[in-house]
């Protein structure tokens, strides 16, 4: 069968047997009078028949140029990111409108994503004021910042303290069982906090009056409270007095006197002779924690945890303090601080409690109204290895790291914005992703890939996303709850280009 031909000769023969068919989705209109100002909806269908004109380069550039403007606003920052893939017309986009409702960045390895993450980072730093924070997953992006911003983490000389952690952040570390482990850990912890809160008036003894003025006391040796065969009364006084500060959910303990005060805790709650004490050591609780206690030895003795939380508390005054680097960045710093996550190993799950920990930390911040006035967008690279996560004790009951969820559901309006970089958006919680109000989407080529943008996109968006084309390197597809229709665009070279070229196979020589 001979191959049809799009010619204009195949359609106007009246012997022809070419009737092609197209399908034309009107996207927007406008009114002749006032081309500058799109409307999403479509006002008036053209009649049957109707001539169809080509738009300019000129007018779809201003086109673009008004989208996400709202009315009564002349201060809206729009950078140029690139240009449309049919024609010349330059992509002047509105950075609010861009990463105001959060914005995800996806696509296959070599399609490009990298570049457009140097390329919205720069346009950030030469158009606002306002401050990035990168984690950088791999180390690619070292060339985009000076070395003054870059953090190298997991070297040993840069940590993030494990009394910055929650108690929760630190379970993930030690996976307690819920049954028996976690009580232990909690009333092991509770001590080790009194014992701080009573060092600093130097006592080496907790003392309480009864009743009948007898008075008791519970020894501190070494930092470990003793708790078998002594009156409750001291410690519960205490406990009640200070409860705020005890039951603060921050790790500000001694953790290396941990193992010794789980062993401590593991005592019968009562003594059979007198209800007010406690009871003497309980060999089964001991068996049922020798578990636990390891991992606490585990934490301490290597160097992939120590190197990132520094648990055993080693020259501590001459390493730099991440937290600390992040709240003078937030106070004093400007351009883009990045966070180089490419010496942090990747077992123990590492990575991904210590990205969760910095995502709580600027959360807290957002929440107290830091970013209020002055906005701050982190960008979460290869963002699959950091978000969905969970972790699970020994008997399998899981803890999910969703810090970053959080964040994507209620940080907007506190000034705190994300943009998420990832090749594998089905590994993204689809909580997450449907909050990400702009997509830039570069080449697609896994089906569930594309069904979860789909899924997290508006209906019309979706149906443009099912016509997704084979993009090339740089280009992509821009959707957006503020864009009335998507942007087919070539993404420019940032000044500043990521290290993320793919090795070469080299030629054999002879």
């Amino acid at each position: 069968m001979k191959k049809k031909e799009l010619t204009e000769k195949a359609i106007t023969h009246k012997d022809s047997e070419f009737h092609p068919i197209g399908k034309a989705e009107l996207l927007l209109s406008f009114c002749v009078f006032k081309p500058e100002k799109a409307e999403k909806t479509v006002s008036k269908y053209p009649s049957i028949g109707a001539k169809v004109y080509s738009c300019s380069d000129e007018q779809i550039g201003k086109y673009v140029n008004e989208f996400g403007k709202k009315d009564g606003t002349d201060n809206t920052v729009c950078a140029t990111l690139g240009k449309l893939t049919s024609n010349d017309a330059d992509c002047n986009i509105s950075l609010n409108s861009l990463l105001g409702r959060h914005c995800a960045v996806v696509g296959t390895t070599g399609g490009g994503k990298s570049w457009t993450v140097a390329k919205l980072i720069e346009s950030i730093e030469k158009e606002t004021s306002n401050k990035v924070i990168l984690i950088d997953a791999t180390g690619e992006y070292s060339n985009i910042c000076p070395a003054e911003n870059s953090i190298i983490i997991g070297k040993g000389d840069c940590v993030f303290p494990y009394s910055e952690l929650t108690i929760d952040e630190l379970y993930f570390l030690l996976k307690p069982s819920s049954k028996v482990q976690v009580p232990k850990l909690m009333e092991a912890i509770r001590s080790l906090k009194i014992v701080r809160l009573l060092g600093k008036s130097k006592n080496e003894q907790l003392i309480a009056n009864l009743p009948d003025r007898t008075q008791v006391s519970i020894s501190i040796d070494n930092g470990i409270l003793k708790k078998a065969k002594q009156h409750k009364r001291p410690y519960e006084e205490f406990y009640y007095k200070n409860y705020l500060s005890i039951e603060d959910k921050k790790c500000n303990f001694v953790f290396s006197d941990l193992a010794k005060q789980i062993s401590q805790e593991c005592i019968w709650d009562t003594d059979k002779n007198d209800v007010n004490k406690w009871g003497d050591r309980n060999e089964t609780d001991i068996s049922n924690c020798i578990s636990l206690i390891s991992r606490i030895g585990n934490l301490m003795n290597s160097p992939e945890y120590n190197n990132v939380f520094d648990f055993v508390n080693q020259d501590s005054a001459n390493k730099k303090i991440i937290t600390t680097i992040i709240d003078e960045f937030i106070e004093k710093g400007n351009g883009t601080l990045r966070l180089d996550f490419s010496q942090v190993d990747y077992d123990f799950q590492v990575r991904e409690v210590l990205v969760n920990s910095i995502g709580k930390k600027l959360l807290v911040e957002a929440r107290n109204g830091k970013f209020k006035e002055s906005p701050i967008i982190i960008f979460v690279d290869e963002a699959h290895q950091f978000l969905n996560k969970t972790i699970k004790d020994e008997y399998f009951d899981a803890k999910p790291l969703d810090s970053f969820e959080i964040i994507s559901k209620e940080s907007r309006k506190y000034g705190l914005f994300l943009c998420l970089a990832t090749q594998m958006p089905r590994d993204i919680p689809i909580g997450t992703l449907s909050q990400m109000g702009t997509f830039i989407v570069h080449r697609l080529i896994n089906e569930k890939d594309k069904q979860s943008i789909e899924n997290a996109a508006s209906s019309a968006n979706r149906n443009m996303l099912s016509f997704l084309p084979v993009l090339g390197e740089g280009e992509a597809l821009l959707i957006g709850v503020d864009f009335p229709m998507p942007l087919l665009i070539k993404i420019d070279n940032p000044d500043k280009q990521p290290a993320s070229n793919t090795p070469k196979l080299k030629k054999k020589e002879k």
